[in-house]
């Protein structure tokens, strides 16, 4: 896990750096900062607007006595959409987005269920239960 972190900690940034050179080299410096603030801003504004159906949404279903485990799991991934979405950098922003558009957000959640659960299976996760 310790490797997982290091490398995500490093790797990122050496990437993101090397895509900004390659797109500032290609559009201008200007450009590409221009790019990755515009991205910036209109990934904030999304999370801004998913964040508050995702509320509504959770109200609504908390009013009806219903769990919203589908909607505490979206808002959960638009957090952490907004927390990307700040860093800079074009991969970050990218995943962000990603994050936020309701359909491909479905299928991370999918993705991330089947290996939850995977993991579970496996004996890799165990769950206690104390009722």
């Amino acid at each position: 896990m310790v490797l997982r972190l290091f490398l995500l900690f490093t790797l990122v940034p050496v990437i993101e750096l090397w895509l900004l050179i390659k797109i500032g080299s290609f559009m201008g410096a200007f450009a590409a900062l221009a790019l990755v603030i515009g991205t910036g801003i209109a990934g904030a504004s999304l999370a801004k607007i998913q964040g508050l159906q995702t509320v509504i949404k959770i109200r609504e279903c908390m009013d009806q006595g219903i769990m919203p485990t589908e909607e505490l799991i979206d808002a959960l991934m638009i957090l952490i959409a907004g927390i990307v979405l700040v860093t800079p950098g074009l991969l970050t922003d990218v995943a962000g987005i990603l994050l936020l558009i309701p359909a491909s957000r479905a299928r991370i959640k999918a993705w991330a269920r089947d290996a939850f659960n995977r993991r579970i299976e496996s004996g890799n996760i165990r769950i206690h239960r104390n009722f």
